[in-house]
C-alpha cells in the first residue's frame, strides 16, 4: 500500500495511549487499531482532524505516501 500511517509514531511522541486517543475522539479501540494498522480503506476527514487536534499535529504527520 502506498499510504503509510504513523499515527504510532505520533502517539509515541506525545505520550499518549491507544485508548486515550480512542476516548478523546471518541471511537473505539478497534477502529482506532484498523486505522493504526493501515488496514482501513478510508478515514473521515472529521476524524482525522479530531485526531491532528488531539495530537497537536498536522495531517501529514499522521499519512505518507510512498511510490510502491
Amino acid at each position: 500500500m502506498a499510504i503509510i500511517v504513523n499515527l504510532d509514531v505520533m502517539l509515541a511522541k506525545r505520550k499518549m495511549q491507544s485508548k486515550e486517543l480512542a476516548e478523546i475522539i471518541n471511537i473505539t479501540t478497534a477502529n482506532l487499531s484498523i486505522l493504526k494498522s493501515g488496514k482501513a480503506k478510508a478515514i473521515r476527514f472529521s476524524t482525522l482532524e479530531l485526531i491532528c487536534e488531539a495530537l497537536d499535529c498536522q495531517p501529514a504527520d499522521i499519512l505518507e505516501y510512498q511510490k510502491d
